[in-house]
C-alpha cells in the first residue's frame, strides 16, 4: 500500500514575488529561521516559530535575489541580479549593508560559499565572461583565481566548492550552458576531469562530499547521477527519467538519505539518495517550483524540507524524519 499524499504542515505567504533561493538557519540561536529572496529584490527572515517574517531586507535596487548564505548567526550573504554580492550584518537587531562584490555576470547562476577557517570563506561566482568562475576571499575580498576552460563551453550555469578531505586545496564543480561538468582544481587554477551530463544546458546540481557523489538537471526529462573516482575523474552513473521535463534546483539532505527537486511542473519529487529511489511527490504549488532546500535542525526530528515557487509561496514539509528506510 502507498502511503497517502503528504500535505505542508504550513505555508508562508507575503513573500511578494517568485522565491528563487531558500536557507535555513536552525542551528545558531534560540529561534529557528529561514531566509527567502523573491524576483522583485526582497530577502525575508522568517521566524519559523510564529511562522512570520521577522525582517524584510532590501539591499539590490529591486533586482531578483537569486542565492543568499549565512556565515554565522549574525551574517548573511546575498547575490542578486544587480551584478552585487551583499553582506549584511543582522546582529543585535541590525539589518546593514556592511560589505559588496561586484559580480559583473547578470546571469543566473548561483554563487557557492566554502568556510576554509573560522571567520574566513572563499567565495565562488561566474564572472564578466561569459565562461569565467571568479573566487575571491571573504572578508577580505582577496581575488584568490579566475577560471576559464580552454573549449568554448557557454555560460556558466551552476558552481560548488567544496573541501575533499584528502588533497591539498579546495576543488570546484561547475555546470555549462552546453551540458559539460567540470571539476576544477583551485589551488592549481586547473582542469581535473570533463563530462557530457545533458544534451541541454545544466540548470541545476548538487554534491555529496561525503560519498564524493552528484546529481544535476537541466530542462529535459531526466536526472543525471555521476561520481568522483580516485582519480578525480567525473565518471557517469544512472539516470533518473522524470515524469515531466526541467528542474530548477536540486538538494541532498544533510544526513545523505533524501534528494529533492523543484520541478517545473509545480510539483516537488523527493528520492532516496542512495538508490535514487522515488518516495514522494509533493503537491501544492500552482506554478513552477523554483528552489528546494532542508532545515539543519540539529534533532532530526525536527527536519523540515522547504520549497519556494513561482507562486509566491512558501511550503514546508515534514517528510522521512523518523528514520524511515530511504533507499
Amino acid at each position: 500500500m502507498s502511503r497517502p499524499a503528504p500535505s505542508p504542515i504550513y505555508t508562508l505567504r507575503g513573500a511578494g514575488g517568485p522565491l528563487n533561493t531558500l536557507h535555513f538557519s536552525c542551528h545558531g540561536g534560540d529561534t529557528p529561521l529561514l531566509f527567502s529572496g523573491s524576483g522583485k529584490g526582497a530577502i525575508h527572515m522568517w521566524n519559523l516559530n510564529n511562522r512570520r517574517a521577522e525582517k524584510i531586507l532590501e539591499g539590490h535596487s529591486g533586482s531578483s535575489v537569486i542565492w543568499l548564505s549565512t556565515q554565522s548567526t549574525d551574517t548573511l550573504i546575498s547575490q542578486g541580479r544587480d551584478m552585487q554580492v551583499k553582506l549584511w550584518d543582522l546582529s543585535e537587531g541590525r539589518r546593514d549593508v556592511v560589505d559588496s562584490v561586484w559580480t559583473g555576470s547578470v546571469g543566473f547562476c548561483q554563487c557557492s560559499l566554502l568556510e576554509t577557517s573560522p571567520g574566513t570563506c572563499l567565495l565562488a561566482f561566474a564572472g564578466q565572461e561569459t565562461e569565467e568562475i571568479k573566487i575571491v576571499e571573504l572578508p577580505s575580498k582577496t581575488p584568490v583565481c579566475s577560471l576559464v576552460p580552454d573549449a568554448k563551453l557557454g555560460m556558466v550555469m551552476c558552481i560548488k566548492l567544496w573541501q575533499p578531505d584528502s588533497g591539498p586545496g579546495p576543488l570546484l564543480l561547475a555546470g555549462y550552458e552546453d551540458g559539460s561538468l567540470l571539476l576544477w582544481d583551485v589551488t592549481q587554477r586547473s582542469k581535473l576531469s570533463q563530462a557530457k551530463a545533458h544534451p541541454e544546458p545544466v540548470m541545476c546540481m548538487t554534491f555529496d562530499p561525503k560519498r564524493l557523489r552528484g546529481i544535476s538537471g537541466s530542462s529535459e526529462k531526466k536526472l543525471s547521477s555521476w561520481m568522483l573516482d580516485e582519480q578525480n575523474n567525473l565518471q557517469l552513473q544512472d539516470c533518473v527519467t522524470l515524469v515531466n521535463p526541467g528542474v530548477s534546483q536540486l538538494c541532498i539532505r544533510d544526513d545523505g538519505k533524501l534528494l529533492a527537486s523543484a520541478g517545473w511542473d509545480h510539483r516537488v519529487r523527493v528520492f532516496g539518495w542512495k538508490k535514487l529511489r522515488p518516495l514522494a511527490v509533493l503537491q501544492y504549488h500552482t506554478d513552477m517550483v523554483l528552489s528546494v532546500a532542508f532545515s539543519d535542525h540539529k534533532d532530526p526530528r525536527q527536519r523540515l524540507l522547504a520549497a519556494g515557487s513561482k507562486d509566491q509561496r512558501i511550503s514546508l514539509w515534514s517528510i522521512y524524519n523518523e528514520g524511515a528506510d530511504t533507499h
